[in-house]
C-alpha cells in the first residue's frame, strides 16, 4: 500500500478551505479541519479525513446545515439540551464539550445534551484538552437512523456501535479512552469491504446468528457483535443500551422518531476535580493506579502494559515531528475534492 506524508497543519489548512468552499462558515470550517485531522493523528483512519469526501456531498445534497449555530432548547444551570440543527457535527460537539467544562467550572459538574446532530467523528480527538486543562470528561454518542448491532441473542441489527470515550487527567499524559459498545464498527467494516479483505477476527454474525469475519455479511442482514461477543455480549448489548438512554434519550429524540439521516444524539459530560476532592488529590490516584498498570508483570517476550491513548498520543507526537502518513484509500477521495473545487492538495513532504 502506497503512503505519502504530509505536513499536519497543511492538511487543516487544506480541509478547512474544502468546508469554506462549499459554504461552511470560518468557525465550523476551522474546528471540522481540526478533528478531522486529530482523529488521522491518532491514527483513527476511519473517522479523520476519509470523512471529508462524504462530509462535502452532505452539505451539496443538503443533509448537513451550514448556516447559524446549536439553538438551546432547555436550560437548568449545570445541564442544558441544545438542538444541533444538523450543523456539522464534529462542530457542535467541540462547542458542546466546551459548554460543559464551562458549566463544570461554575456547578462542579456540566452537561450539555445535543440532538439532530450531524456525525461527529472522533470522540477521542475532543477530550485530550479539557483533560489537560484537569477537567475529567466523558463523551456518548449513537446514531438513531442507523441500526448495525443487534441485541444479544437476536439477529435483528438495532443500535449503532454506540462509542463511550473519556479524556481523564493524569501525568505525563491524561488516559484517553474511546471505545465502542460493540467489538467494531461499520466503518471498519466499510473498509474491509472496499478492500476485499476479512476482518481481523470472527466480530460479525450473519442474518442465521453465526459467527462470521465476513464484512459482506452486512449487506445481507448480518450485525456487528456488541463487546463480549457469542460468549459474553450481553455485557456490551448492556452499555449499548446505557449510551442511547444518555444520548438519545436525554435528549428527547432518537429511535422512536424514525431519522433518516446519517447523524449523531451527543451527551458531553465534564467534572471539575477542583469541586470534588482537588486537582492534586485526583492526579495522585490517577498516577498510582497508571504507574501500576505500566509496571504490571507481562508474559515473556510480551511488551510491557502500556495505558489507554497512549499510543495515540505517540502517534500524534511522531506526526507533528515527522508528517502525517496517508493511504491511498485516503488520498484518493482528497484528491477528487482538490481538483473539483480547484483547491491545491499540499504537497508531500
Amino acid at each position: 500500500m502506497m503512503i505519502e506524508i504530509f505536513d499536519p497543519k497543511a492538511l487543516r489548512g487544506f480541509t478547512g478551505a474544502v468546508l469554506a468552499k462549499v459554504g461552511v462558515p470560518r468557525e465550523a470550517a476551522d474546528a471540522v479541519a481540526e478533528g478531522l485531522v486529530e482523529a488521522d493523528l491518532y491514527g483513527h483512519a476511519t473517522h479523520g479525513l476519509a470523512l471529508l469526501p462524504d462530509y462535502v456531498e452532505e452539505i451539496e445534497n443538503g443533509t448537513m446545515a451550514v448556516e447559524g449555530r446549536p439553538q438551546v432548547v432547555s436550560d437548568f444551570g449545570a445541564i442544558t439540551l441544545w438542538d444541533a440543527r444538523r450543523l456539522p457535527g464534529v462542530w457542535t460537539t467541540k462547542l458542546a464539550v466546551a459548554e460543559a467544562a464551562a458549566r463544570a467550572k461554575k456547578f462542579g459538574v456540566g452537561a450539555v445534551t445535543v440532538h439532530h446532530s450531524h456525525h461527529i467523528a472522533c470522540l477521542a480527538a475532543f477530550l485530550e484538552e479539557p483533560a489537560r486543562a484537569g477537567k475529567l470528561a466523558l463523551l456518548f454518542s449513537s446514531d438513531p437512523s442507523d441500526a448495525h448491532v443487534a441485541p444479544f441473542g437476536g439477529t435483528t441489527p438495532v443500535m449503532t456501535p454506540n462509542p463511550v470515550a473519556a479524556g481523564i487527567p493524569a501525568t505525563p499524559d491524561p488516559i484517553l479512552i474511546d471505545v465502542s459498545t460493540s467489538i467494531t464498527t461499520a466503518a471498519m467494516c466499510g473498509r474491509a469491504r472496499s478492500e476485499n479483505r476479512p476482518l481481523p477476527g470472527k466480530w460479525l454474525k450473519d442474518k442465521h446468528g453465526d459467527a462470521t469475519d465476513d464484512a459482506f455479511v452486512m449487506k445481507d442482514g448480518g450485525s456487528i457483535l456488541p463487546i463480549g461477543g457469542l460468549d459474553h455480549g450481553h455485557k456490551g448489548y448492556g452499555l449499548g443500551l446505557l449510551v442511547e438512554a444518555l444520548t438519545q434519550g436525554l435528549g428527547g429524540f432518537g429511535r422512536a422518531d424514525g431519522p433518516k439521516d446519517w447523524g449523531a444524539a451527543v451527551l458531553a459530560l465534564v467534572f471539575e476535580p477542583a469541586a470534588f476532592g482537588g486537582i492534586d488529590a485526583f492526579v495522585r490516584q490517577t498516577g498510582w493506579l497508571a504507574d501500576a498498570c505500566r509496571a504490571s508483570d507481562v508474559p515473556e517476550g510480551a511488551p510491557p502494559v502500556r495505558l489507554p491513548g497512549a499510543a495515540a498520543l505517540a502517534r500524534k507526537a511522531a506526526a507533528i515531528a515527522e508528517g502525517l502518513p496517508l493511504d491511498e484509500a485516503r488520498l484518493s477521495g482528497l484528491r477528487a475534492l482538490s481538483s473539483r473545487l480547484s483547491i491545491p492538495l499540499p504537497p508531500a513532504t
